[in-house]
């Protein structure tokens, strides 16, 4: 598995960056929360899923994300450099942990929604992969489908509450940079 770590420090695209992390215990939302400002980088990445074609970071982006305290997922909120979001793109996690930065190890599935509401699941031949390689048990698994298939769900139905909280953990994390 990748461990992936809210500072993304490295990922050498990011040429200039401001980064802040907080813990929060809220309604909403209990676990860390972490904001990257892409202020220069070497190149924009750009992505292209089905028929879109989506520019991810570029200077003056910023990234936001959610690492939820006992949960299996973590939810990073691209915005681009006007402050409009770009995606929600949703890791399905083994595991969330801390060590100065929060991380995650990744298990592979994702999901990933867009302001239109469209909704794309990414990366299961990746799991499958995992799975008959033996780098994951079949608990493993089932996990991850579960998980992937319960955020669906709520997202479908408008009740995963975490993407309507985004611009206003982004604001309150800005004003701590």
């Amino acid at each position: 598995m990748k461990r992936k770590f809210g500072d993304r420090s490295e990922w050498k695209r990011i040429l200039d960056r401001t980064y802040v992390q907080t813990y929060m215990e809220a309604p909403e939302f209990k676990g860390h929360v972490t904001l990257l400002h892409l202020k220069k980088v070497a190149a924009p990445l750009t992505v292209r899923y089905d028929d879109l074609h989506i520019c991810l970071a570029d200077d003056g982006y910023f990234w936001l994300q959610h690492f939820p305290a006992n949960e299996k997922y973590s939810v990073t909120t691209m915005f681009d450099d006007k402050g409009e979001i770009v995606q929600w793109y949703i890791d399905i996690c083994y595991q969330i942990g801390f060590d100065q930065v929060p991380w995650l190890d990744d298990l592979y599935l994702d999901l990933i929604v867009f302001p239109s509401g469209k909704i794309i699941q990414k990366d299961h031949d990746e799991l499958d992969e995992a799975l008959s390689q033996g780098i994951i048990n079949e608990v493993l698994y089932k996990q991850a489908w579960d998980e992937a298939n319960c955020i669906l769900n709520l997202i479908q139905k408008d009740n995963f509450h975490l993407l309507h909280h985004s611009a206003k953990h982004k604001k309150m994390l800005e004003e701590k940079m």
